[in-house]
């Protein structure tokens, strides 16, 4: 009974899906709560997305993929800022047009080259197959993202729930509004190899939102999404070993359940407390 549970941990490339699942897990969890709170959802789908064509275009150019992914994110940042402030086009519907259309760029281009980099793999994750420099990829962007989110958390959070105070308070707006950018890209990076462009979503938005609904202070919502977020990868990871599916799908369906579930317990006790009311 012991070794069928302990099965999975018997092979190396579970126990570097474990590991990647566990470094993606923690600056996608923190940044999740930043754009709960933001209203950003949309922003993590859109840099997500627009990062295809900087991979496909590194690729041609014989550079890192990661460069080229981080530079099509960075673009499509900036891109979306810039156009959202100077055009009556409201953020949501800015960022729907510019990352459609990267992503739409980066098909066209990849379906115009011959490749050995399998679509299905930047799209969805290859958790199963990541390398030793995967992994430490993506754990030097995770420790330095969480470092800078846990240090500046305060003045983040007072810049989501209100920039016009926190720009009366003396705090630098602007490098906040494009380092929480370049922390988003950077995580979406990190995430590319394990969860996927698609799936990293998901990741970015899914602990986020379940803390949300459990608790009552950011440092506690901060805690629960990362504890969430670490669950559902280890959870996720492990499940697909015996049920022979994906991990980094059946991340997102654990996600979604807890999701679920503390969607139904926070209706049931707003439905209790007006009751009482």
């Amino acid at each position: 009974m012991i070794d069928q549970i302990l099965l999975p941990f018997q092979f190396p490339f579970m126990r570097d899906a474990f590991l990647i699942s566990a470094i993606v897990a923690v600056p996608t969890a923190l940044l999740s709560c930043f754009l709960v709170l933001k209203g950003w959802a949309l922003m993590g789908d859109a840099i997500s997305h627009a990062i295809l064509p900087g991979v496909v275009l590194a690729y041609i150019l014989g550079l890192p993929l990661i460069l080229g992914a981080f530079g099509a994110g960075m673009v499509t940042a900036l891109a979306t800022g810039y156009l959202a402030e100077n055009s009556r086009v409201k953020q949501d519907t800015v960022m729907g047009v510019v990352f459609s259309g990267m992503f739409g760029l980066g098909i066209v281009i990849y379906t115009w080259i011959s490749s050995d980099v399998h679509l299905n793999h930047i799209l969805f994750g290859n958790m199963l197959g990541v390398s030793t420099q995967d992994l430490w990829t993506a754990g030097t962007i995770a420790a330095v993202v969480s470092a800078l989110l846990l240090l500046k958390w305060r003045d983040l959070m007072l810049h989501a729930f209100d920039p016009a105070q926190a720009r009366a308070s003396g705090l630098r707006v602007g490098l906040l509004h494009y380092g929480l950018l370049t922390a988003l890209s950077l995580t979406i990076v990190a995430a590319m190899t394990s969860a996927g462009l698609i799936l990293a979503v998901a990741l970015l938005i899914a602990p986020g939102a379940i803390a949300f609904l459990i608790t009552r202070s950011f440092g506690r919502m901060l805690a629960v999404a990362a504890l969430v977020c670490l669950g559902a990868s280890f959870a996720g990871v492990y499940l697909s070993f015996f049920i022979d599916s994906a991990p980094a799908p059946t991340v997102v369906l654990i996600l979604t359940g807890c999701f679920l579930i503390a969607f139904a317990r926070n209706s049931l006790r707003m439905r209790r407390a007006s009751q009482r009311a």
